[in-house]
């Protein structure tokens, strides 16, 4: 196994380990990066520069809900006839690490039970008539590919360091790690490199509680905090702590300006929302005001009072914006990511990554609760079943109802029954319907390939699909059945046919018949966006009967009302996108957005991210 000292590059990860190691409080490391960086090579390394006998668990993202939090030894039980509670993951890993690989794909129920245990710092377990409470207090280690997915956001508020996001692409890194791979290293140097590094690690916690840091440093590194955006009070003690460590590792007494801008770059660039502002330089000194009269202060006391709270922030403010405006350029500089002004945007819309899609039912998915219920109409949880009569068998074996019964066979009653309950991803069928009818036409195709593009990345991840509906002339076509393959949809999207009339009702109505489709096949959550500006004027009668007269705005107006009533019954989302230009529109686009009982977005010069993020959004 390569050790710790071995692994080429990730100097910024090795860096983040090797604070936490040094102060646990700092709740744990994640670490994106790229598949084949070697990161999570790097994470099960970790427990090379950890104390001997730390316990270092891995969490295996299947993991089934007893599992996780502990509950009854089913084997123990039956064994002894009396009910022996086991541990789950959470809290074998007291005292220790806990890993996750991939954990932006970790089902957000097993999240949720992390941020519980990370918070409480134990676990409650509350289960088949269970109730106990086990310490869980450990440090999180997570390791994920940014293009699955990112990672819950209230999970990412409990851990201290996020590790910026590097690609590896050095000739003389890669090289090396080839030989290390293969072989090509000294043992004995590794083990008196891992010995060292130990050490070096167990000094630097002794010296941790002597590490002292100014009222100026903290208000510096909150300064910056705030100027890039990030939110909260845990991110400014989460600085505070990882400046304090990084001085520590270096034996020092004293944090130092190389401290700080280690625990900005691996706290809260990370978590940066905006680019921060630099003052505007000039050259010219602004001019001098004359300072108001001052009234001589009548008494002792009257003088005192002058000294305000607020005086003393001012004066505070005065002093450090020199030393913050160095620090965070000097910090952020070269590590601050080109996209800083997507973040925001994109860590609000995926707050709930990993649960889009997700339904509890009793027939199919992956196992994930048992629960008392009918066994006809269910599939029957045997090991829960099992332990919720184990501990019943001696008092049933004496009760005369049950007398003539096998001693070696198990009394099972109606109560003991449990049944499974399953979670399935299903995921979201997003259906495009766009108007590729009039002027805008052309555009707005090119903006719905686009959007459709960009969701077919990660349709994996959330094993979403996505259909393409256009509508011009006199009737809709389905230019991209439901799928996930990008390959698929380029193929099908090449050739864009535009221009004619606007079939709006024929639109809503193929849209809802390949909704219903999509239903019998297990999709449950389905999203229309609409691309147009609302305005119909072919009605469904010319869809079937090219030969048939023109309808009237009346009848046109009551399809819509009809079809919007329909699909809104079925329950499927809607959203409206409006591209026409503010002085070219009749209003029709929030209207129709009112019918479907959706939400109008009014994006006319939209860009298909902006359309995602608005399909996601809802």
């Amino acid at each position: 196994m390569i050790a710790f000292t071995d692994i080429v590059g990730m100097d910024l990860a090795k860096q983040a380990l090797m604070l936490l190691a040094v102060d646990s409080e700092l709740g744990g490391v994640v670490i994106p990066s790229a598949v084949g960086s070697g990161k999570s090579t790097l994470a099960r390394a970790f427990a090379d520069i950890l104390p001997e006998g730390t316990p270092f668990v891995e969490l295996p993202l299947n993991v089934t809900e007893d599992r996780l939090i502990g509950g009854v030894d089913l084997e123990a039980t039956l064994a002894t006839g009396v009910r022996v509670v086991q541990h789950g993951v959470l809290s074998k890993a007291h005292g220790g690490v806990l890993y996750v690989d991939s954990i932006s794909l970790l089902d957000s129920s097993a999240v949720s039970h992390i941020m519980d245990a990370i918070s409480r710092g134990e676990v409650l377990v509350e289960r088949e008539g269970l109730s106990e409470v086990h310490p869980a207090k450990f440090m999180l280690v997570g390791t994920y590919d940014p293009t699955d997915g990112e990672v819950r956001m209230g999970l990412l508020d409990r851990i201290g360091i996020i590790v910026p996001f590097t690609a590896q692409n050095d000739y003389r890194a890669r090289k090396k790690i080839v030989n290390i791979v293969l072989g090509k290293r000294d043992e004995e140097d590794t083990r008196d490199e891992l010995k060292m590094l130990a050490g070096f690690i167990q000094a630097a916690r002794e010296q941790l509680p002597h590490v002292s840091i100014t009222d100026e440093q903290i208000r510096a590194l909150i300064q910056t905090a705030i100027s890039l955006g990030v939110e909260g009070n845990r991110v400014d003690i989460f600085t505070v702590r990882a400046a304090i460590a990084a001085a520590a590792l270096a034996q020092r007494s004293d944090v130092e300006e190389e401290d700080m801008k280690q625990a900005i770059k691996l706290v809260l660039i990370p978590r940066a929302t905006r680019m921060p502002e630099r003052e505007a330089e000039s050259n010219e000194a602004p001019p001098e005001e004359e300072p108001p009269p001052q009234e001589e202060p009548e008494s002792e006391d009257e003088e005192a009072q002058a000294d305000t709270p607020d005086a003393e922030a001012e004066e505070e403010q005065k002093e450090t914006p020199d030393m913050i405006e160095e620090l965070m350029m000097d910090a952020i500089e070269m590590e601050l990511p080109d996209n800083i002004l997507n973040i925001s945007l994109a860590s609000k819309k995926k707050t709930t990554t990993g649960s889009r899609g997700e339904a509890l039912n009793n027939k199919r998915g992956r196992f994930v609760r048992a629960q008392p219920g009918e066994m006809r109409t269910n599939k029957v949880a045997l090991i829960p079943t099992l332990i919720s009569a184990a501990p019943w068998q001696e008092t049933r074996r004496r009760d005369s109802k049950m007398a003539g019964r096998s001693k070696t066979a198990l009394l099972i009653t109606k109560d003991d029954v449990k049944i499974k309950r399953f979670r399935d991803k299903s995921g979201t069928l997003f259906i495009f319907m766009v108007d590729a009818s009039g002027s805008m036409a052309l555009n707005r195709m090119r903006q719905a390939k686009g959007a459709v593009a960009s969701l077919l990345q990660n349709a994996y991840v959330h094993r979403d699909q996505v259909a393409l509906i256009s509508f011009r002339g006199k009737q809709a076509q389905v230019l991209l059945p439901p799928s996930q393959s990008v390959d698929r949809a380029k193929r099908e999207l090449d050739v864009l046919p535009t221009g004619g009339g606007t079939p709006l009702a024929s639109a809503l109505y193929l849209g809802w018949e390949t909704a219903k489709q999509a239903r019998t096949k297990g999709i449950s959550q389905i999203m229309f966006v609409l691309i147009t500006d609302g305005r119909g004027n072919i009605g469904l009668q010319a869809t079937f009967d090219p030969l048939a007269e023109k309808a009237s705005k009346e009848a046109l107006e009551k399809e819509i009302e009809a079809l919007s009533l329909s699909i809104q019954a079925d329950g499927v989302a809607s959203i409206v996108i409006d591209t026409q230009m503010n002085y070219l529109s009749r209003g029709e686009a929030p209207k129709l957005a009112q019918k479907l009982g959706g939400r109008y977005f009014y994006l006319p010069n939209a860009k298909a991210e902006q359309i995602v993020e608005a399909a996601l959004s809802f």
